[in-house]
């Protein structure tokens, strides 16, 4: 099998060590551009949201380059993401590319099921060999997490722009090359002491602002028009509700893993939003308040246009904004979102941040 899988955020550099730890040959598929996205559009229905159509391009361009499987998580409830590999099987079968789709569902009662899905692509290995290859691909996962946490935490900070992307990337790199457990973890070590190592400006006070919203859209950058590498250019402190990590552990491991989950946060959002929407509509108005309670300036809510479950938080948040004195800027993306209008609306809302906190005599 030549496996491929869609982009969505460093997700790549997990795939590529599980696949490759089982013996496969991984084709990934070049990184999303404009030719992506037009292609996915050309072939997806036109309502269908922005992940589904960057999700198309990617396989189109996997198939260019040899591919003939494809590996992508299920989903369960209301969310479209439970229904994407059948639309995307139809849509390749109607072009008259025939690819195997391995989905990989939520389990619903044990992590055993997810195992036994698992057992298609593990082939001939055995499952110790399967369990060694997750838990190789996972230390990935929390050590490029890691990274992204301190990059988005600190490029407000860099007196040099660039400095923290420059030595983002370099880690990305090198966790990606990391070839034991031990080796990742060390390069997770180097890189954040070199980020701390950079010449930066504490005295700055800057906004802190927490992002929201629907999984992919939060974590693939293009889909989001890079907005967390925008934010921080323009001195904003930035966090994020969902990572990778986190997500795979929830999603397909059923919080066994000894890492964040989000049962908290739901909790915070039931009083708001009782029932599951789908998606990350609870954790979208959970996490809007959690960091109410941290003491963050304001949030931004982000999601691919049409998401049902976003619109329902959506409609929530003036609610959460009023009781806990949180700004809430709302933004929806799709292939029509230029990054030009993106940055005057996330100025506007910084500069709205900055005045508040004048007027409260929190900044000079």
């Amino acid at each position: 099998m030549k496996i491929t899988f869609p982009h969505m955020g460093n997700m790549d550099i997990v795939i590529k060590a599980l696949l490759g730890e089982l013996g496969h040959e991984v084709i990934t598929p070049p990184p999303i551009t404009k030719r992506t996205l037009s292609l996915g559009v050309q072939y997806s229905p036109e309502f269908a949201c922005l992940p589904l159509k960057v999700n198309i391009g990617n396989f189109i361009e996997a198939v260019e380059k040899g591919a003939d499987t494809v590996i992508m998580a299920g989903g369960i409830g209301p969310c479209r993401f439970g229904y994407y590999n059948q639309v995307q099987r139809e849509i390749l079968q109607d072009m008259g590319v025939n690819l195997n789709m391995v989905v990989l569902e939520p389990p619903d009662q044990h992590i055993g099921e997810l195992l036994k899905r698992l057992r298609i692509i593990t082939g001939s290995n055995s499952w110790w060999k399967l369990i060694k290859a997750i838990r190789f691909a996972y230390e990935k996962c929390l050590a490029i997490d890691a990274l992204e946490k301190e990059a988005s935490r600190l490029r407000c900070r860099e007196l040099q722009r660039g400095d923290v992307d420059r030595v983002y990337q370099k880690g990305q790199k090198a966790i990606d090359q990391a070839k034991t457990v031990k080796e990742v973890r060390r390069c997770k070590e180097e890189y954040i002491k070199a980020f701390n190592s950079l010449t930066l400006d504490w005295q700055k006070k800057v906004i802190k602002i927490g992002l929201v919203g629907e999984i992919y859209t939060l974590l693939e950058p293009t889909a989001s028009g890079y907005m967390e590498k925008h934010l921080g250019y323009l001195g904003a402190e930035v966090d994020r509700s969902l990572y990778l990590s986190e997500w795979v552990n929830e999603h397909l491991f059923k919080g066994l893993l000894p890492v964040k989950g989000h049962q908290e946060t739901r909790k915070l959002a039931k009083p708001y939003l009782s029932c599951i929407v789908g998606g990350h509509g609870q954790e979208s108005i959970g996490g809007a308040i959690e960091y109410a309670k941290k003491g963050f300036d304001g949030v931004i809510q982000v999601g691919p246009l049409t998401c049902m479950p976003e619109i329902v938080a959506q409609s929530i948040m003036p609610l959460v904004e009023k009781e806990y004195g949180l700004p809430v800027l709302t933004i929806y993306t799709d292939e029509q979102t230029g990054e030009a209008g993106l940055i005057t609306r996330l100025e506007a809302f910084i500069d709205m941040l900055e005045r508040k906190k004048i007027a409260l005599g929190q900044l000079p």
